[in-house]
């Protein structure tokens, strides 16, 4: 037998017990083993970590949502504390504002609903007259007992489904305390994050090991600044939806144009999905006071609106704003609607903005200097990949502090 070379190596024999088995697996299977055990362990941490947020959901969503507010209504602080308001002061000024200008806008809609209803409610007793002597008289050629027995059998269904219908309606009101509950945590989370926001980030920032402290602290900042760019962005493209439905419905002479025109506005800032949901009302109110041929005209008119929002003012505005591809935007629409419902819709693309500008800050940025950050500014969102740029940005970064008198990163 003749004896292995040197430099080679000496194979196991099947006839010979062995202790480490790790030459008969080939490379490939021990690389695609070693990946997939590191893949579940990932997707259980992720799973872990969704869940704990699912559990924790009447927290989190509040928080959520006071963390958008707070990029809303962030600038407008500033503002008012670079002209010597105490920022206490400027916090209650924009709150106090804030909510005086939401609760008109819910005011002016549900009243304007309730005086045009008595006047819906003859549209749609007319309506469905019109509907009945097509299904009698049109190509359909039904008889008056068989629209009676099925309006029989749909009072039937009601009466034999009261119990569940009386649960959903207790469940909707349990629904409505809890609602009631998050906008109060939500507001007093509002309060403290415009009022103190900038020390609670540095709070937050000691955690983090010294090492790595300031990039993380630049990240932050830089992902804020993402956000209010993002709530910028969103409120032009919800006034453009707005103001282009509502023109729309104007035209076509359907009642309750400024209460549907705000609804719409207010459904824009959930992407994609809020303005079709709101436009969808439109609709249905244009097939009960102008028919059939108003309702197609009205749909026409808000898939326009619709096209426009999605291939002119998502890349346009968001897409300048967030640096967010659209198809990135529909997908994490999607899976936060799957996810979460309502709410997953409404916080997953301002996570994702303020994920990928964190990142981009982590990977690509040179020296980074948390006092040369100006996170209510949009430009701030990008990171100072030259350090040219850099540079310039610290000095835009004094000078701004030298303007406002004060020393203090605003956030």
């Amino acid at each position: 037998m003749s004896q292995p070379g040197r430099g080679q190596r000496e194979q196991p024999s099947l006839s010979e017990p062995v202790a480490d088995v790790t030459g008969f697996i080939p490379r490939g299977l021990r690389v695609s083993a070693a990946l997939s055990w590191r893949f579940i362990v990932v997707i259980a941490a992720l799973y872990a970590v969704v869940w704990l947020l699912g559990y924790l959901a009447s927290v989190v969503v509040p928080v959520s949502i006071a963390l958008l507010l707070s990029a809303l209504l962030a600038p407008a602080v500033s503002r008012l504390v670079q002209i010597r308001f105490p920022r206490g002061l400027a916090t209650a000024i924009v709150l106090v504002a804030g909510l005086a200008v939401l609760g008109g806008l819910l005011t002016f809609v549900i009243t304007q609903f309730s005086s045009g209803l008595p006047e819906l409610q003859q549209q749609l007793t007319t309506s469905l007259n019109q509907i009945k002597d097509w299904l009698i008289n049109g190509p359909l050629h039904l008889r008056q007992e068989q629209i009676q027995d099925f309006i029989n059998q749909a009072i039937g269904f009601l009466q034999n489904n009261q119990a569940s219908i009386t649960t959903t309606a207790l469940t909707t009101a349990g629904t409505v305390g809890e609602i009631l509950t998050g906008f109060v945590l939500t507001l007093f989370v509002t309060i403290f994050f415009l009022a103190g926001g900038d020390g609670i980030w540095s709070f937050l920032v000691r955690g983090v090991p010294q090492r790595v402290r300031t990039r993380v602290d630049v990240a932050g900042r830089r992902g804020f600044a993402s956000l209010v760019s993002y709530i910028r962005a969103t409120a032009a493209v919800a006034v453009v939806d707005a103001v282009g439905i509502g023109i729309g419905l104007w035209i076509v002479g359907v009642p309750l144009v400024i209460p549907l025109a705000t609804l719409v506005f207010l459904g824009a800032f959930i992407p994609i999905i809020g303005a079709l949901i709101t436009g969808g009302v439109a609709v249905l109110i244009a097939l009960v006071s102008k028919g059939i041929i108003g309702a197609v005209v009205v749909l026409a008119i808000v898939v326009g609106v619709m096209q426009l929002e999605s291939h002119v003012l998502q890349p346009l505005l968001l897409g300048r704003a967030v640096r967010l591809h659209p198809l990135a935007v529909v997908l994490a629409i999607a899976i936060g609607l799957v996810a979460a419902g309502i709410s997953g819709a409404l916080l997953a693309v301002p996570l994702l903005a303020v994920l990928n500008s964190g990142v981009r800050s982590l990977l690509h940025e040179h020296d980074p200097d948390p006092s040369t950050v100006d996170a209510l500014h949009s430009q701030a969102a990008n990171p100072n990949d030259n350090p040219q740029d850099s540079k310039a940005s610290k000095d835009s970064g004094d000078k701004n502090d030298k303007d406002a008198g004060s020393g203090e990163d605003e956030k």
